[in-house]
């Protein structure tokens, strides 16, 4: 990880995306400098196995073909640990890349951390955010407090206007 301090708010168009190295479902790990030359889309959720979470990395995965036609990475980042994963993408038959954050470091550089509400309860916790980095590894688009529904689609939308092929 090339950040020292952690994003308050989720970053921004035009910052530089922090640089990480992550373990990844289905194997290997992934640097993100690795992936420059190329767009990347990086969507935060909760937690492997919950409704609006599986509802996300399906419709990410019914759209893999289209955006690597387009010619970007589509990784989705939690806290889950590996073996989490493994059975999340087994059990939904998700082709999307899954990244292990189980410290949190990445998710609070992205300001994808932090204080949550639900049923009238406090706590911190990873808030559903996606990101799009260009080629150029800035920012070129930050969706926060996600809807799920017809989220993939939307990024699509956004990648095809911000990085036509």
């Amino acid at each position: 990880m090339n950040v020292t301090t952690p994003a308050k708010e989720p970053l921004q168009p035009g910052a530089e995306a922090p640089g990480f190295t992550l373990p990844a479902e289905p194997g290997g790990t992934i640097t993100l400098a690795d992936l420059r030359g190329a767009p990347v889309v990086l969507f935060f959720y909760p937690r492997d196995n919950t409704p609006g979470c599986t509802s996300e990395a399906k419709g990410f995965t019914a759209l893999a073909g289209a955006f690597e036609a387009a010619g970007a990475h589509v990784l989705g980042i939690s806290r889950d640990s590996l073996r989490k994963h493994a059975n999340f993408r087994a059990k939904h038959e998700l082709s999307v890349t899954l990244l292990s954050d189980e410290d949190g470091a990445v998710c609070a550089a992205y300001g994808a951390w932090g204080p949550k509400m639900l049923y009238g309860r406090a706590f911190e916790g990873i808030r559903r955010t996606t990101f799009l980095i260009g080629p150029d590894g800035r920012i070129a688009k930050t969706w926060e407090k996600v809807r799920v529904a017809g989220h993939a689609e939307e990024v699509l939308e956004a990648l095809n206007e911000v990085c036509p092929r």
